[in-house]
């Protein structure tokens, strides 16, 4: 019913709507099956076999996969981390990136400056961002190691530590990903109307309920955004954790799609990877619809 209303409602508003559609739907509606519907598909069903990924998977072992994957301690720790990578994000990525937007926004000298210098972590590599800070926290000559011995102190192996590794993985997110978001806000806060801050002003508002009663508000849609590009990525977290530290110590600080790579393809267990996929699909699905549905509905 909604295609025949689209169809309906484009019909009567453009002369040449129908035949644009009819023009343009059906090679996109070709190319989202081949290289996403059917991916998906094909994923779902090899999670049912016991395969390696060469030949046809002919050994049908049902949701024996599933099973072995929420007993695996590893993969729950693997969805705990993912757990933290989004309160981190929320807790401090977010708001680090709200205030840097609060005072980078107007225009003074330096302000580009300073957007770009807070915005280039973004634009490099994950990989190459990950080989950065391995090198930086490397316990022989990283730059923790040098800070320390410059005070008398031994050598940092913080990578090396089951219980440190993960928080060094956290402060790369927060450092690599926090000026993205700066970003989004500083667009939204240059669309906030001044005069709302000249009113708010006249009726002797303070800089804070400025900020409470005016910013919040009028930045609420892009702070819903933010909040839903946050969500998906710490769920879909890779890259930056085979080159930081490709899951260790004692697989201590793998995400789901780090686990999937490792215990999955690199095992050659394609059937167990791809039930993992089914498993990361379904949760990334539920977030978000979910999140869209609940909180962005009038955006």
């Amino acid at each position: 019913m909604a295609a025949v209303s689209f169809l309906n409602r484009n019909r009567s508003s453009t002369p040449g709507g129908l035949t644009t559609v009819l023009i343009f739907l059906p090679p996109a509606l070709m190319l989202f099956t081949v290289f996403v519907i059917l991916p998906i598909g094909e994923a779902a069903w090899y999670g049912f076999y016991n395969w390696n990924g060469l030949a046809t998977p002919e050994k049908f072992i049902g949701l024996e996969n599933y099973g072995q994957i929420f007993g695996n301690k590893v993969f729950r720790h693997a969805i705990q981390n993912n757990i933290l990578i989004v309160i981190v994000s929320l807790l401090v990525q977010l708001p680090l990136a709200l205030a840097m937007a609060v005072l980078l926004a107007d225009r003074f000298r330096g302000a580009v400056a300073f957007r770009m210098l807070f915005f280039l972590p973004f634009i490099l590599a994950d990989v190459a961002a990950g080989l950065i800070w391995r090198y930086m926290f490397d316990g022989d000559y990283g730059m923790l190691t040098a800070i320390s011995e410059q005070f008398g102190g031994g050598a940092v192996h913080i990578l090396a530590d089951r219980d440190l590794a993960f928080s060094a993985v956290l402060t790369v997110i927060v450092w690599k990903y926090f000026g993205f978001h700066m970003m989004l806000y500083i667009a939204g806060l240059q669309n906030i109307d001044p005069h709302l801050y000249e009113a708010a002003a006249i009726d002797g508002a303070s800089p804070w309920q400025k900020f409470w009663y005016v910013t919040v508000p009028q930045l609420s849609p892009m702070i819903r955004l933010s909040i839903f590009f946050s969500l998906l990525g710490s769920l879909q977290f890779f890259d930056m954790i085979v080159a930081l530290t490709g899951g260790g110590p004692l697989n201590s600080t793998h995400t789901i799609v780090s686990y999937l790579y490792y215990f999955g393809i690199g095992r050659m267990r394609v059937g167990f990877g791809s039930a993992v996929g089914v498993i990361l699909f379904i949760i990334s699905v539920f977030v978000a619809f979910g999140y869209k549905r609940w909180f962005m509905r009038d955006d």
